[in-house]
């Protein structure tokens, strides 16, 4: 998929039909939407973004949040929130996929950018 260049959009059904690891949905001066679709046993990778606030919203699954030192179970309806400079891994703990939209804030990724899986996704970093 395209990014797209609409200001209003069906996000959570968006996330939900996601199948890609990673999709860049829409990138602005200040912030960026990203579609993430985790597999079974599967992870985001522990990260540190310096300089960008992280937001994530669930949309299906079951998950285990680290941010910081905190580890949290998450599920569908749940926000994590991840400053600046602090750690931070997303596990999915449930059966089929974990699917999230998220915001970045500055940007992070390459607008358009698309990982179908997360080895790709690593190897393009």
């Amino acid at each position: 998929m395209k990014e797209v260049r609409r200001t209003t959009l069906p996000v959570v059904e968006m996330a939900k039909s996601n199948e890609e690891f990673r999709q860049v949905l829409w990138t602005g001066d200040h912030t960026q939407l990203v579609l993430m679709a985790i597999p079974e046993g599967g992870e985001i990778g522990g990260e540190v973004h310096e300089g960008h606030d992280q937001l994530l919203y669930f949309v299906s699954g079951e998950g285990e949040a680290t941010i910081g030192e905190t580890k949290v179970p998450v599920k569908a309806g749940d926000v994590s929130i991840v400053p600046s400079g602090t750690f931070h891994n997303f596990r999915n703990t449930g059966n089929g996929m974990f699917k999230l939209y998220t915001t970045y804030c500055p940007p992070e990724h390459a607008p358009g950018n698309e990982h179908e899986t997360k080895q790709e996704a690593d190897a393009a970093e």
